[in-house]
């Protein structure tokens, strides 16, 4: 049970690193401009001006650079591995994964601005799922991986995300304890 749920975590851990991407690397000034260019839908933003060209970017990045570096400490040890590293194109997968993740992020934000949830809000359980499901839906489209393991990713996002969130506070990354 251990195995599957840090093959799990191993396995998404790209998704997860490129959904934490943005808050790390707020300081880099390259790119610090909105999504949305400002404009609004009916109104409102239409993903609010914290979601940044920098932040969508960099969490890119660093989900290929995570992807990488499995593929790499798969070759020593592939104990947790779902897929076979060697066997599919990192960059590629790294790609869908932090692009999709993102992706996710952007429509939860999308769909909050239009129920009226104000930016670093919680919104339970979209705040803690989203990146997995963009992930997930991406990433099929490459690799299939089942729809048991996408539930239990899920599921585990739900349970861990909020300790995560936790962590950035007390090492004040982020404003909000969840």
């Amino acid at each position: 049970m251990w195995e599957y749920i840090l093959s799990l975590i191993w396995f998404y851990f790209p998704a997860g690193a490129a959904n934490m991407a943005p808050v790390l690397f707020k300081w880099l000034p390259v790119l610090n401009f909105p999504v949305d260019l400002n404009k609004k839908f009916k109104g409102q933003a239409i993903f609010g001006s914290h979601k940044t060209y920098r932040g969508f970017l960099m969490g890119v990045v660093v989900a290929i650079a995570w992807l990488a570096l499995q593929s790499y400490i798969y070759n020593i040890n592939p104990a947790y591995a779902i897929v076979d590293y060697n066997s599919i194109n990192i960059w590629y997968l790294g790609f869908l994964m932090g692009f999709g993740a993102l992706f996710g992020d952007l429509v939860r934000s999308f769909v909050k601005r239009r129920v009226g949830i104000a930016p670093g809000k919680a919104w339970f359980p979209w705040d803690q799922i989203d990146f997995i499901i963009g992930a997930a839906i991406f990433s099929y489209f490459y690799i299939s991986i089942p729809w048991i393991d996408i539930l239990a990713a899920i599921a585990l996002a739900i349970i861990l995300h909020p300790l995560f969130n936790y962590l950035g506070y007390i090492f004040r990354i982020k404003k909000n304890k969840f």
